[in-house]
């Protein structure tokens, strides 16, 4: 009797062990910050413009990935469950990940979306510091909407601009799944055409196409949205045709338009990978 109270208690202290090894590993969630501020703000500014902040448990000089939510520019939440998920698998591994809401259409018009994503980008260059993480590694991505909001940031410049942060700030983009034409919700708010139709002004990311880009690792589907591939296929040429060499492209087997940018919380997708392997290249050169 005395051996098995024995077992039964090194059993309970090696459950112990192994919950609080887990503790430690969880990342450490902040809710609802705030990333505007000022009186001028409208009601829903207000609402939407926060963003959600997920940490590396017990870690320091941490790279950052602002990390936008998908939904057509019309909807999705950065509590979504998918991207909820991401955001933890993501923290657990050691990168802190910035996920914020931003304004929709119709209730906003672009370019209120893109400035923003850019204020968000802004808080996070201004404050991860306080946090632990270094500025210095900062990348923005994001799936489907997300990820048009990511190229538009990084090609064109003027949004980041308006908060002070040059080009050479963002250590990478990673759009995965993204509209590199002018979106079709733009196109639709600017009454231009269907959903299918190609528009490339001033609100298509490869409008702004130019060799001194951050690096990109783009990333789609083999079964993606009609055209989504042949979009970022055509940015990737366009891009080094400009001279630029820090283009990353990966088309991933096996996914759909959701799947490819859902399954990122998985540890072995190879999407994941991707990402893993281009934010810790990128890190080593800041």
């Amino acid at each position: 009797m005395f051996r098995d109270v024995c077992t039964a208690l090194f059993s309970f202290i090696l459950v112990l062990a192994a919950c609080a090894e887990a503790a430690r590993t969880l990342p450490d969630m902040r809710a609802d910050i705030a990333y505007k501020s000022g009186s001028d703000l409208s009601d829903y500014e207000r609402e939407r413009c926060k963003l959600d902040l997920y940490l590396p448990a017990e870690k320091k000089g941490f790279p950052t990935l602002v990390w936008f939510h998908g939904g057509g520019l019309t909807g999705g939440s950065k509590s979504g469950k998918d991207t909820t998920k991401i955001a933890q698998s993501l923290a657990a591994a050691g990168i802190a990940v910035v996920v914020p809401d931003y304004r929709l259409s119709p209730k906003a018009a672009f370019p209120a979306y893109v400035e923003d994503a850019a204020a968000a980008v802004a808080w996070a260059r201004q404050h991860i510091g306080e946090h632990g993480g270094d500025p210095r590694k900062l990348f923005i991505g994001g799936h489907s909407a997300g990820a048009y909001l990511t190229l538009m940031l990084g090609m064109d410049l003027r949004y980041l601009k308006k908060h002070g942060i040059g080009q050479d700030a963002i250590a990478g983009l990673i759009p995965v799944s993204g509209q590199t034409m002018t979106h079709y919700t733009v196109r639709g708010e600017r009454g231009q055409g269907g959903r299918y139709d190609v528009t490339a002004d001033d609100a298509a990311p490869i409008h702004y196409a130019r060799k001194d880009t951050a690096p990109v690792l783009l990333i789609f589907a083999d079964n993606d949205m009609a055209s989504r591939a042949e979009e970022n296929e055509y940015l990737a040429a366009v891009l080094r045709a400009t001279g630029n060499e820090q283009i990353t492209v990966r088309k991933i087997a096996d996914r759909e338009h959701g799947s490819v940018g859902h399954r990122i919380a998985e540890p072995d997708d190879p999407a994941r990978a991707a990402l893993m392997e281009f934010i810790s290249m990128h890190s080593e050169t800041r």
